[in-house]
């Protein structure tokens, strides 16, 4: 089944950190922008697709009224075959009323996001963030209230001022709330973002002390009960976030909105970042990324940010049995070291192992070449 992503690409002011595409807020470009997302889900009718996951992420989704996720739903309903679907909104605790969750989830929403960041208002202060920790904690109590019982938060790790203790304090207080998924970031500094200057570079944690957090993360978050199901995300029991883990497990999905990103009829395309553009069009024009894909190297890297890891049949089926032999002997060795784990037909990584993730892959597909 496919997945379908709707990027909404506003905020009421940019955090210094992210660079993901955004724009100020404004009611009546917003109104233009929920036309254009329904347009473009009117376009799919003519796919016949089947959807099990539909997910509005951002930018800050949660400054779309309920009234406008409806609409956009209930063309998805129209137009998209919908099979028991996971319908996810991302939200920011400083755009998020008790009227507003009940309005989301009579439309539809039954999973809810909500970018808590941490429970520690100094660091809250220095993400720039909107809210403070009474106001997360406000929001997801509201959305339980409002009906809400699949509920993620997220975290980030290496903020100024953060240590162990700090952040097993946060974790403390986010998993006494009425949540069923976390999700966990280390703070990356990218390029072009207000936070990219060596004055915030030597203020947030180094790799030493970042290690020293997600192992302690990890641990903690197991003592509580969450699954770590990926390298970045924690679930209790059956709340594996189902549209993400179509991206990791190379399943089809559709992107609609300015930036968004698809990977449909072995194409992967993006939507040009230009609200503008989007809102004029008839249907959202798509560039295209990548065709032949190589399949074999994004199932290692990807299997591999999961605790579920790679299967041996299915590396061998995309990569030839040598290859996938060549690659197990080499896990063996890693697991020598606590990196690597084996169970069933396959291997995944340890939290160790997570934490070198980018070089453990780099090192495996290496051992592809010595195959051919």
């Amino acid at each position: 089944m496919t997945g379908l992503y709707i990027h909404v690409p506003f905020c009421i002011r940019k955090c210094p950190y992210c660079d993901f595409y955004s724009k100020p807020y404004s009611a009546e470009l917003a109104e233009l922008y929920v036309n254009a997302v329904c347009r473009n889900v009117a376009a799919l009718k003519e796919l016949d697709i089947t959807a099990d996951t539909v997910y509005f992420g951002g930018g800050t989704p949660s400054l779309l009224t309920a009234e406008q996720v409806y609409d956009i739903l209930d063309s998805v309903q129209k137009n998209v075959h919908l099979h028991s679907p996971e319908i996810t909104l991302e939200g920011n605790p400083s755009s998020l009323t008790y009227e507003k969750l009940a309005g989301y989830r009579a439309a539809g929403v039954n999973r809810l996001s909500v970018g808590v960041q941490s429970a520690d208002n100094s660091q809250l202060r220095f993400l720039g963030r909107l809210h403070d920790a009474d106001k997360a904690y406000a929001a997801v109590y509201a959305a339980q209230r409002a009906g809400f019982e699949n509920i993620s938060c997220d975290l980030m790790l290496g903020l100024a001022g953060q240590d162990i203790a700090s952040l097993t304090a946060s974790i403390e207080r986010l998993t006494d709330l009425p949540i069923t998924h976390l999700s966990a970031y280390m703070l990356k500094i990218e390029q072009g973002t207000a936070f990219d200057c060596e004055a915030v570079r030597g203020r947030v944690a180094d790799d030493d002390l970042m290690s020293e957090l997600y192992l302690a993360m990890c641990a903690q978050l197991a003592d509580k009960g969450f699954e770590h199901y990926e390298i970045s995300n924690f679930a209790k029991q059956g709340y594996r976030s189902r549209h993400n883990m179509k991206y990791w497990q190379l399943e089809k999905y559709i992107g609609i909105g300015p930036s968004a990103h698809s990977d449909f009829h072995e194409k992967r395309t993006a939507c040009p970042a230009d609200i503008q553009a989007f809102v004029a069009a008839d249907v959202q024009k798509n560039v295209l990324i990548e065709e032949n894909i190589d399949r074999f190297e994004e199932y290692l890297m990807l299997a591999l940010r999961l605790s579920d890891g790679v299967d041996f049949d299915e590396l061998a089926r995309r990569g030839g049995r040598d290859t996938a032999e060549s690659i197990f002997a080499e896990a063996r060795q890693l697991e020598k070291h606590g990196l690597v784990k084996f169970h069933g037909g396959g291997f995944s990584l340890t939290d160790d192992g997570f934490l070198l993730s980018n070089s453990i892959i780099v090192h495996l597909l290496d051992c592809r070449k010595c195959t051919k």
